[in-house]
């Protein structure tokens, strides 16, 4: 649709392009020079890095978006902020924000002048510098766009509840190819005009990806125009090469763009929603590398791959290149738009806007400036009464999910919480809270809808990318929430994690930034219980990715039953910076310790269950471990069972909640000294460990521990089908008659005693398989099984 507003004059067009020229010449700068920065000198060698890194080809783009998005901003007092889908255009964010003045305000050794911009080239891409991408060292980034597909679900959680902001997405026509961000398109399904902002996308097409054509940037426009009209939006295109028609033609689109959003957000909050607007998204199609050399060596560099990263290279040992570099950055003019100190000139900085309402400056984009503290009840409103420990059995989840429910209550009028879950809410026992909250969907909604509202705050849709990025965007934008999915499908986002992880250990290092709450990841439906469904649902590897993180930041917690949870959630809902993941299985277990033995439990992150061991001071012959809570289960049962069938063996029962307490306290601040480690698991017995992961996490984490081969761990070892729950312990060789004999072999007091027991223990595990084979459920004597004296 072609645009139809009132045109912006001409005279400030000029000055806008100057504006654009500035930034470029700024991102050039970081790209190639050390030295030199104003071009006083003509270009020598020595004034070129001696690595060149960065990326040309999206930054001009970039820059040309970000001009006149601060015009828009001028114009009408607009909270709004900047995510860079293309995240290898840092050098143009920076130099955009070095310009409005929010970089030198952040880091004042960048100063506005020739030595401040001599800092600014040097430190670009270099050691002891920044990072090339649009990182969260850079100034009203909340999205680094390292990983392509994340842009448009960090805009829309940063969108909702926030009723005055427009976030700007810049999609890239290569991070269009992957599936996160098809899939993201679908935010405006969710996005409600009147209690959220706005999300204003803008798919920059400028053809190639490093080497090869994007899939969008060969498309007519017509096919484009029915993709985005087909996902629910208004097409607007803007197209070409010769700057100033592209300026102008780009400012009204924006104007008529700004404009219908506007009316949308009013009619919807004057006469209340009636339904989902056809929001606008823009096409913007200009030339990779716009502005730059036009050829180099005989070859087409503008609108092609190859200016992609680096168009000139060897401009070091290249008398031609070297050249080709001056001239490019001497088109741009600098001596016309910087004055002789190397500030931008007055004309020019007044294009700017001011205070917070810059793009840089937004506290939307350091959330933990508009971070308001989560109002949580207490959660000894929803303890479970454990009168003997392991003999009562509940759903472990369902008292967390009556807990969100009076979370959403409490904190109604700031509406700073939300819960992100893939279609499985009730499936994870959580569905309490829809007493006061629906499902959220802009769309239809017909009479068998259950608990569905264009109002709800139950963020439900079925992409763990999806749940995760609008997570990511409401905490990064200063609010709380949860993301609850089953366990095996976490692996979908997995990578989404890392990203988050790797920000925010970043992010801690940085003193300007304000911290945010922490990521929460509920995983549920675990692997041990999805014997319904089967080996795809069937695996743990979250855990792996996430001990892979530094200490600063990774958190892994496995309560074994409801009152562990509840505590733990808690702290986790209360924290910053972090992520939080957190183990517990949907279905009915047995419950262990009363809140007050939880609590205590969750604060040492683990500790000796008396009541389940029976060393009675004494050395033990053999330590129980376990951490999660279907591992948990069957450590108890061993322990009994030993216990009758074998007295005379001293058997200690260890209980890991919190796993990072395993590790050394150099490595991680939870982490126990070697005192505490001995004081568990004694120095030189063998210890069964069964883990709800991979055994090679275990190992993992102990090493360095004193004499680490003692340790002999059960888990997950990629064994599963659709069978009975204590099958698949059994499949896992985790089951209570393998920790028996595991625990009998190595406990070389009682060795004599052993051998029929052993017989008897592997009689049961053939027991078992016939019986599930004829009969189709475990054993009653395993399904009924609660400890007894």
């Amino acid at each position: 649709m072609e645009a139809t507003m009132p045109k912006v004059n001409q005279e400030r067009l000029l000055r806008m392009h100057k504006y654009w020229n500035a930034a470029n010449y700024l991102t050039i700068g970081q790209i190639y020079l050390k030295e030199n920065p104003l071009l006083k000198q003509p270009l020598r060698p020595e004034h070129i890095k001696p690595r060149l890194l960065g990326h040309w080809g999206t930054s001009p783009g970039l820059s040309f978006i970000y001009t006149h998005l601060n015009r828009l901003i001028q114009d009408n007092n607009i909270d709004m902020i900047y995510l860079t889908g293309p995240g290898h255009g840092g050098p143009a964010i920076i130099a955009q924000v070095y310009l409005e003045g929010t970089y030198t305000e952040v880091y004042p050794q960048v100063t506005q002048d020739v030595e401040g911009m001599r800092h600014l080239f040097r430190q670009f891409s270099s050691p002891g510098g920044v990072p090339s991408h649009v990182s969260v060292t850079t100034p009203g980034s909340i999205h680094e766009g390292g990983e392509l597909g994340y842009v448009l679900s960090h805009a829309f959680g940063a969108a909702f509840d926030s009723p005055n902001l427009i976030v700007a997405a810049v999609v890239g026509d290569g991070e269009a190819e992957t599936a996160p961000l098809e899939g993201a398109w679908k935010g405006i399904k969710f996005l409600n005009p009147v209690r959220d902002g706005a999300v204003l996308p803008i798919l920059h097409l400028n053809g190639y990806k490093i080497s090869g054509p994007t899939v969008l940037g060969r498309a007519e426009d017509e096919e484009i125009q029915k993709l985005l009209t087909g996902h629910g939006y208004e097409v607007f295109y803007v197209e070409g090469s010769e700057p100033m028609k592209v300026h102008q033609a780009f400012a009204d689109t924006l104007d008529v763009c700004y404009s219908k959003i506007r009316a949308y957000q009013a009619d919807a909050r004057q006469n209340g929603f009636s339904k989902r607007p056809s929001w606008p998204v823009i096409i913007l199609r200009t030339p990779k590398g716009w502005t730059g050399p036009r050829e180099v060596d005989g070859l087409p560099i503008e609108g092609t791959f190859r200016a992609h990263q680096v168009p000139v290279a060897d401009v070091r040992e290249n008398p031609a290149h070297l050249q080709i570099l001056e001239n490019w950055m001497r088109s741009y003019k600098p001596e016309e738009i910087f004055d002789n100190s190397g500030r931008l000139i007055a004309e020019l900085a007044d294009l700017a806007p001011k205070g917070d309402r810059r793009m840089g400056a937004n506290p939307h984009a350091n959330g933990g400036k508009l971070r308001v503290e989560l109002e949580i009840p207490s959660y000894n409103n929803y303890a479970f009464e454990v009168k003997k420990p392991a003999t009562q059995r509940q759903e472990s989840t369902r008292p967390f999910g009556k807990m969100m429910r009076d979370i959403y209550k409490l904190n109604s009028k700031v509406h700073n919480f939300r819960l992100f879950c893939p279609d499985e809410t009730n499936s994870n026992r959580l569905g309490d809270v829809f007493d006061v909250e629906n499902r959220c969907l802009v769309e239809k909604i017909i009479p068998i809808d259950d608990h569905v509202s264009p109002n709800g705050r139950v963020m439900e849709v079925l992409s763990e990318h999806l749940c995760q990025g609008w997570l990511e965007g409401f905490l990064l934008t200063g609010r709380h929430g949860i993301f609850a999915t089953y366990e095996a499908f976490a692996m979908v986002s997995d990578s989404m994690t890392v990203q988050h992880s790797k920000w925010l250990q970043e992010g801690s290092k940085l003193p300007w930034r304000a911290p945010i709450s922490s990521l929460n990841i509920l995983l549920t439906s675990t692997c041990w219980r999805n014997d319904h469904n089967g080996f795809s649902h069937q695996g743990p590897g979250l855990i792996d990715t996430v001990l892979s993180k530094k200490g600063t930041v990774a958190r892994i917690y496995l309560p074994p039953d409801s009152n562990c949870l509840l505590s733990i959630a808690d702290h986790c809902l209360h924290s910053c910076n972090y992520v939080n993941l957190i183990v517990i299985d949907k279905q009915a277990h047995l419950q262990y310790l009363n809140m007050d033995e939880a609590v205590d439990h969750c604060n040492r992150g683990l500790s000796i269950w008396k009541w389940a061991s029976n060393d009675d001071k004494l050395e033990p012959d053999v330590v129980l471990a376990s951490a999660g809570d279907v591992p948990t289960l069957e450590t108890i049962a061993a322990a009994h069972w030993l216990r009758h069938h074998i007295p005379e063996m001293k058997v200690r029962v260890v209980n890991v909640v919190d796993l990072m307490t395993l590790y050394p306290p150099y490595f991680h601040p939870h982490g126990m000294s070697d005192a505490a480690f001995i004081e568990h698991f004694t120095t030189n017995k063998p210890v069964i460990f069964a883990f709800h992961g991979y055994q090679r996490a275990i190992h993992e984490v102990i090493h360095g521990r004193p004499n680490t081969p003692r340790f002999h761990v059960r888990g997950f070892m990629e064994e599963g089908t659709t069978t009975t729950p204590f099958d698949m312990v059994v499949l896992n060789g985790m089951s209570r008659y393998h920790l028996c004999i595991e625990a009998m072999k190595r406990a070389p007091r009682v060795h004599s005693l052993t051998p029929p027991l052993i017989e008897k223990c592997n009689d049961m595990l053939k027991k078992h398989y016939s019986y599930v084979r004829e009969h189709l459920e475990d054993m009653p004597e395993i399904a009924n099984w609660v400890w007894t004296d």
